[in-house]
């Protein structure tokens, strides 16, 4: 089976569940927290199957990081004044 038949076995027994909670909703009433849970549950998963579908539509490209240029010009002194050396604390103190 391919992936798109798997997802369209889901989506059945997903419309299945869905008609069965709703037939469950009419007998019981959907004021009980069981079947709201129910309920909820089988919106997630209907969201889970979309996102699936969508991920599968997607092609496989390869996905680069986004890269960040770092410029080779050296930065201003003045940014580490305030700064601790690390490991040895402040720059006027004598370290520990």
């Amino acid at each position: 089976m391919s992936v798109h038949d798997d997802l369209s076995s889901i989506q059945r027994s997903l419309d299945d569940l869905t008609r069965s909670v709703a037939r469950l909703e009419q007998r019981r009433g959907s004021g009980g927290l069981e079947v709201r849970r129910v309920r909820t549950d089988t919106d997630h998963l209907r969201d889970s199957v979309a996102l699936l579908r969508a991920a599968a539509a997607a092609p496989d490209a390869p996905r680069r990081p986004d890269l960040v240029t770092i410029p080779d010009t050296p930065y201003d002194g003045s940014l580490w004044t305030d700064s601790d050396d690390e490991g040895l604390g402040a720059r006027d103190r004598r370290a520990p």
